[in-house]
């Protein structure tokens, strides 16, 4: 077999190993790959591992080889998974390696809100603590999660590891879920979209993007929220119309946001959340524990080596 790994600096920047594939086959390994060069690297594999390169119909043709795709992520729309099928080719995806680190970002993100940890001890180390009259000073209002609502929206395995880490502050947790008819927790009520935005002190999105949620977080939402809530996003950058939510921030009318996605990654200079108020932005990397990515490649492995001994797993 021949595997080639087309963008696998992001899941394995070096301090992971990737002896495990050499043993199916002859291995090409890049960190990067443009657009322009995908099909030159890729027009000899009879397996490719992908990360974000989009492998569509059009690309596809272009491989007769290709027998395998493997996926070395949860979300797999980089892939015309139909065109695939149709010429029989297997993908797979990996669906759980992340959901702890994922839930632990939410509140990276949160307490950063809430305490302002960063920006106090920049200043401490500016010197100001040392010149301060008194024995402590802090600029910005901190604030106690105990007793605060946190809505969760999209009660999959990653809402539900970040509502588990809501109730251990204390938090009360709310949620919506499109499959909540079908879903028995008693540590958690499930509400209407509305309802939720209504009543949440923080809220904290999970979701797939769909063509029906895509935009859900929009102008006439964030007016439902209360002025002094916080929206988190370490699920997809589309759910949120960004504009909106800059406006939104820089009146005031929420609190403040903590973003690990956004609508285009990597993003353009002028993207209006750059200057807003009070959002942290990180480079989408709730993901990317050295754990959460020895998990995703040891899955990946186990996929491929199901696929040669047909008995495929996480087939999408």
């Amino acid at each position: 077999m021949n595997m080639v790994v087309l963008d696998g600096g992001t899941l394995n920047p070096g301090d992971l190993s990737w002896d495990g594939l050499k043993v199916f086959g002859e291995l090409d390994i890049y960190d990067v790959t443009p657009k322009d060069k995908v099909i030159e690297r890729s027009k000899d594999a009879d397996i490719l591992v992908i990360n974000k390169i989009v492998l569509d119909r059009e690309t596809l043709a272009q491989l007769p080889r290709l027998k395998y795709i493997g996926v070395t992520a949860t979300g797999y729309n980089v892939v015309d998974v139909e065109a695939a099928r149709e010429r029989k080719i297997p993908v797979t995806n990996v669906p759980t390696y992340g959901t702890q680190s994922v839930a632990q970002m939410v509140f990276a993100h949160l307490l950063e809100l809430a305490q302002h940890v960063a920006y106090h001890s920049q200043t401490v180390h500016e010197g100001r603590w040392a010149a301060c009259p008194n024995f402590c000073y802090w600029d910005r209002p901190l604030i106690e999660l105990e007793g605060l609502t946190m809505g969760v929206v999209g009660y999959g395995r990653i809402g539900r590891a970040t509502a588990a880490l809501a109730r251990a502050f204390g938090m009360r947790v709310i949620a919506h879920d499109a499959y909540a008819d079908t879903m028995t927790d008693v540590d958690v009520a499930f509400v209407e979209l509305d309802a939720l935005f209504a009543e949440s002190d923080v809220i904290s999105l999970h979701c797939p993007l769909t063509p029906e949620n895509e935009g859900m977080v929009n102008a006439q939402r964030l007016t439902l929220m209360k002025t002094s809530a916080f929206l988190i996003n370490t699920s997809r950058g589309p759910l949120i119309i960004e504009q909106d939510l800059a406006d939104a921030l820089n009146a005031g009318q929420i609190a403040g946001a903590g973003l690990d996605v956004l609508s285009v990654e990597p993003p353009q200079s002028d993207n209006p959340l750059f200057s807003a108020k009070n959002c942290a932005i990180t480079p989408h990397i709730s993901w990317a524990t050295r754990s959460a990515r020895q998990r995703l490649l040891n899955t990946t492995l186990e996929n491929i080596k199901a696929f040669i001994d047909n008995k495929p797993l996480n087939v999408v």
